[in-house]
């Protein structure tokens, strides 16, 4: 089982399909969104805790994570994206540790883009009434631990929708990841490859129209069908290191956790970046989170192509309960927000019920 992980780790690290750093392809992707985070506890290290990420939460930056899960984990999330842009994410995620070992997950992330009024090359001023663009994302998760809690190894497929009133594209993702810990549960490695699949394309009634095939004076017309380009998927790799250490307490119960990370991420189609931060737990009540992500031309705006400009910060409150004989849960609530220019900023905002 451990020659699993590392013949993954293998194939994430020499993956063909990645052509890291490569800022003159900026742009040319497509399904842009799947390299949104939209869960509120990861965005306030703006994702970067791919060694240490675990939950459902970890789906969207390193699966592998997901066999952390004990019990039965719930979480939603919403997300003010770019306020301003009057842009909205809703997020639902489950995952449910398995009697013979594993965890399965589901996610679920569906983007309010808003509402359009419709025009077309015979009425561009509209009058057309108005249509709301859907773009849905849903992921399908599975890990497992291996190695005496020392090894954790995840996937995901990954459902790709979006459409307007008549046209729309379908696609499959997959990520795949790794997580190492050390004997003492301290030092932690984490790597995961992100968004490697096949090419979309675009298709529907709105790509056709009637033309006249037989020149001016002919009353001869015909459907005419425009194919669109396909567009490839931002594969993105993660690779991440993290330190555990704690202050006060005994063996038992810790009061006081510090947690620093670092993380590089290498963009098929986008800058890569480089990112460190520190969490800072007090037992298991409080955490307060902070993280800077760098990549080149990032403090200048002629240079920068990317919208935010590298802080985040967050916090969470966990609310422990007794829920049967001699068990425990916790209810908690968590909050980001990432600064970026132009718009206002990003808040999330998120609670999970671990059962």
């Amino acid at each position: 089982m451990k020659n699993i992980a590392i013949i993954i780790l293998g194939v994430i690290l020499s993956s063909p399909f990645l052509k890291a750093g490569n800022p003159e392809r900026a742009g040319q992707a497509g399904a842009t969104q799947l390299l949104i985070n939209p869960w509120a506890r990861n965005t306030g290290v703006h994702g970067i805790n791919t060694a240490n990420a675990y939950g459902i939460e970890s789906v969207i930056n390193n699966p592998a994570g997901l066999a952390k899960t004990k019990r039965t984990e719930l979480i939603f999330s919403h997300t003010r994206y770019l306020v301003g842009s009057d842009i909205n994410l809703n997020t639902f995620g489950i995952s449910q540790g398995l009697k013979k070992g594993g965890v399965l997950g589901l996610s679920v992330v569906s983007f309010d883009l808003g509402e359009f009024e419709r025009t077309t090359i015979d009425q561009p001023d509209g009058t057309l009434g108005t249509f709301r663009p859907t773009f849905l994302n849903i992921g399908i998760s599975y890990a497992k631990t291996f190695v005496e809690d020392r090894i954790y190894v995840g996937f995901t497929t990954r459902l790709i929708h979006e459409s307007i009133t008549d046209v729309s594209a379908n696609g499959v993702a997959f990520d795949a990841g790794v997580q190492y810990t050390d004997k003492d549960g301290k030092f932690r490695i984490g790597v995961a490859l992100k968004n490697v699949g096949p090419e979309m394309r675009y298709s529907g009634d709105g790509l056709t129209q009637r033309a006249n095939l037989g020149g001016p004076n002919s009353r001869f017309t015909s459907n005419v069908s425009t194919i669109a380009s396909k567009f490839e998927l931002p594969t993105q790799l993660n690779i991440g290191a993290s330190y555990e250490w704690s202050l006060g307490g005994d063996s038992v119960s810790t009061i006081h956790t510090i947690l620093p990370m670092i993380n590089f991420t290498a963009n098929a189609y986008a800058r890569d970046q480089i990112g460190a931060g520190a969490e800072y737990r007090f037992k298991k009540y409080f955490m307060f989170r902070a993280a800077y992500v760098w990549e080149k031309g990032i403090t200048n705006p002629e240079e920068r192509i990317n919208v935010y400009t590298g802080i985040a910060f967050g916090a969470t409150v966990e609310i422990p309960f007794k829920s049967g004989d001699g068990r425990y849960s916790s209810f908690g609530l968590d909050y980001s927000y990432r600064t970026t220019n132009p718009f206002q900023g990003t808040h999330s905002i998120g609670c999970r019920v671990n059962l």
